[in-house]
């Protein structure tokens, strides 16, 4: 029952199958001679991918491009390292001007500043230059005749001598100019006096005493100069 049942089964198929195939061959021609001469290149040959073929001078326009341009901009950026070279130059020329500048100013404001404190100290010391005459002018003239006189003379001469200390201690000095020949820039002349007994110039008397404060002059000294004998005068031979 069964294999007659199948048989029918096989022999529908196997049409089926038949018209199938014969139908798709009626649909598909052979291939020819003649239809694959005509096929087009594209399909009878595959295109190699790539650059064209002119592509080599296109890279070497490009490159000498780019090579003109990095020559330009170096160019520019050596000007520009030149220009700012030239800044720095300047700038460091205006730097030591600057600075010969201010090392001048330093030292003339040091110089001035010692020149304002002498000037001051001088002022000052020039005050007090009287009052030192007036106790030697006691001391050569005041001849104390009892013990009490006596004390009175020690006492203030103390206090000369004190003060002659302190302006010691300061630079100041006096001038020694009796026997000394004259010098217009520590001396002034007030007399003259013609005498044979010393060479013409000479100072042959103190009448006031100079002082010196260091190297400067605080005070001239009033002197008596001598000056050739006059006719007749001298010592008698």
């Amino acid at each position: 029952m069964i294999e007659e049942n199948n048989q029918p089964v096989d022999d529908t198929q196997a049409s089926a199958s038949e018209s199938v195939e014969a139908s798709a061959s009626s649909a598909m021609p052979e291939p020819t001679e003649e239809s694959m001469t005509d096929a087009p290149a594209s399909e009878a040959q595959p295109v190699e991918e790539g650059l064209p073929e002119d592509s080599a001078e296109v890279d070497d326009t490009d490159y000498e491009a780019a090579f003109m341009e990095l020559r330009s901009t170096y160019a520019a950026k050596e000007r520009e390292v030149e220009g700012l070279k030239k800044q720095l130059e300047d700038a460091n020329s205006q730097y030591m001007r600057i600075a010969a500048d201010f090392e001048n100013f330093r030292r003339r404001t040091q110089r001035e500043k010692e020149e304002l404190e002498t000037q001051i100290k001088c002022n000052t010391v020039k005050e007090l230059l009287p009052v030192v005459d007036n106790f030697e002018r006691a001391r050569s003239q005041i001849k104390p005749q009892t013990d009490g006189e006596t004390t009175i003379h020690k006492s203030y001469q103390g206090v000369y001598k004190d003060m002659v200390d302190r302006l010691k201690k300061i630079g100041v000095s006096p001038m020694r100019a009796e026997g000394k020949e004259f010098d217009p820039n520590l001396h002034e002349a007030v007399m003259r006096e013609p005498t044979n007994e010393h060479p013409e110039g000479t100072v042959i008397e103190e009448l006031m005493r100079g002082y010196m404060l260091d190297e400067k002059v605080l005070r001239h000294a009033m002197v008596k100069v001598a000056a050739p004998a006059e006719d007749g005068d001298g010592s008698v031979g």
